[in-house]
Parts: C-alpha cells; structure tokens; sequence
C-alpha cells in the first residue's frame, strides 16, 4: 500500500471509532497508509464510570467527557491512528432523550459551521478515502446523523475525497452476535428482529458494496474497545468471548457513496482504484 494515501473517518463519539471502523484503521495503518479520526463530540451523555446515566445524580457530565476522550486516546493508540482530531461539540444523546433539544448540543449546531471544520481538515489531511455513518442505517441517534451530514456537506464542498462510504452491518452478522451471546448467557440489550426489522436491514445489506477482511486485527479492534472500560465494563460488549470475535468482528462491510476512481464493484479494499 502506498505510503502517501490517507483514510479519514468522521465519528459521533469516543468508542464509535473501534466498534464500527476499528478493523479497517487497524489494518490500513499497519499497512502504511495515515489514518485519521474526527471525533465530533466530547461523549458527555456517556454513562460514568459504575454505570450512572445522564440526568441521574452522580452523573457529571464533564468528568464523563475527560474520561471519555482519555480513553479515546488509549484507543486509537491500539488501532496504529495516525492523527486524532476533536471538534469539541457536546454529545447531544439518543433521540429519545430530552438533551437533544439543548441549542449547544451537537445535532443543533448549523451545518455549515461543523461541515466547514471539516471542510478545513480535509484541506489539512488531503484524505483520499472518507467513512462516516449511513442515515439510513437504522440507528438514528442524533449525532450519528449530524456526523452523516456534516461529512456529506464537506464532501460536496471540498471535492477533496475520491472516495466516501458509510458504514453497514449484516443482518447475518447481527444475528450471529446474538446467537453466540445467548450460548454464553449474555442477554443481547437489542429487540428481536421483527418482519419490518428485517426489511430495513436487508434493504442496507442490498447498499453494501465493499468489505474489508480484517480478522488478523480483531484482536487490536478488542482492545481498542476495551480501553472504552466506562462504557462497556457494564455492557454485553465486555462479555464477547474473544474466540468469538473473529467471526463476529473478522470483516467490515462499507457502503460506496461516492467514487472517482472507477474501480469495479464489489470490492474488498477501500483503497480499490487508488492504490
């Protein structure tokens, strides 16, 4: 892999960048290529430590946000990143909770001031291939969202890129998860996959384009996710056998959005066409 190619991903918040793209920043920066992480908010909604929500006591929302971005340093420190940016905007919570109607929280913020951030790393990093969010991936937390837009906007207006994905996840792989954690006794938090579950998530799977096999990373994915230890100590997530990683978490499937370079489809490189 040429040395002078870079990857950015654009995140919601710390953690995101080793759960759905751990794999491929893993991989790519073992092989040579800069890796780069935006992280948009400082993850204040997060849980503290011990598992206190937001809008409980002992719920301190900056506390939460430096151990946050600590971890996310640990991280990316796991997964060979390159450089890490922060934007600094406030976690805005899930599309349920009341916080995302806070005017300073990031989903409120104007696009055109956070997709001109970007816009500005873009211009700094010269990214070659960008990742962010599907919007229409079935997880409609507001940042994550926010991210899609802000990143699509920046793409628009730099040009910068030549190549944009989203990130997918398999129904197949989805149901394996839930498969092999029900055989350790782990209760999956997710609900069962009911008919109209399945059409949306089949309809995503029908978008994917490329995936990467990233299963001789799986175990730095691990513990890039580990050094996350506020939010998944209490979570099913610390609770994945490591043998079963690999078969959960052995590939990362991508959504192409945007391409100049022309490389035929399906792909099993991001860097198709460019490398």
């Amino acid at each position: 892999m040429a040395k002078n190619l870079t990857l950015m991903a654009v995140h919601a918040h710390p953690d995101d960048e080793a759960s759905s793209t751990g794999g491929v920043l893993a991989r790519y920066s073992g092989e040579g290529v800069r890796t780069v992480v935006v992280t948009c908010t400082n993850g204040e909604f997060g849980d503290t430590p011990g598992g206190v929500k937001p809008g409980s006591d002992g719920h301190d929302e900056q506390e939460v946000a430096q151990i946050r971005l600590a971890e996310l340093r640990e991280s990316v420190k796991h997964l060979g990143v390159t450089d890490l940016e922060l934007l600094g905007y406030h976690d805005s919570g899930m599309v349920d909770w009341q916080f995302k109607d806070q005017a300073d929280v990031f989903c409120n913020v104007p696009i055109e001031m956070s997709s001109g951030r970007l816009v500005r790393l873009f211009e700094k990093y010269r990214p070659d291939v960008v990742i962010t969010y599907d919007d229409q991936g079935g997880y409609d937390h507001p940042d994550h969202i926010q991210a899609h837009r802000i990143t699509v906007a920046a793409v628009e207006q730099s040009g910068i890129p030549a190549k944009l994905y989203f990130t997918a996840w398999r129904r197949g792989t989805f149901e394996r998860l839930r498969a092999r954690l029900a055989e350790q006794g782990v209760e999956f938090p997710a609900p069962q996959i009911d008919d109209a579950a399945r059409a949306r998530m089949d309809a995503v799977e029908a978008r994917i384009t490329t995936t990467v096999d990233t299963r001789e990373f799986v175990e730095r994915k691990r513990k890039a996710l580990g050094a996350h230890a506020s939010q998944i100590e209490e979570s099913w997530l610390s609770r994945i056998p490591p043998e079963v990683y690999v078969e959960v978490f052995g590939d990362e499937s991508f959504i192409r959005a945007r391409d100049e370079t022309g490389a035929p489809l399906p792909e099993d490189d991001l860097f198709a066409g460019l490398s």
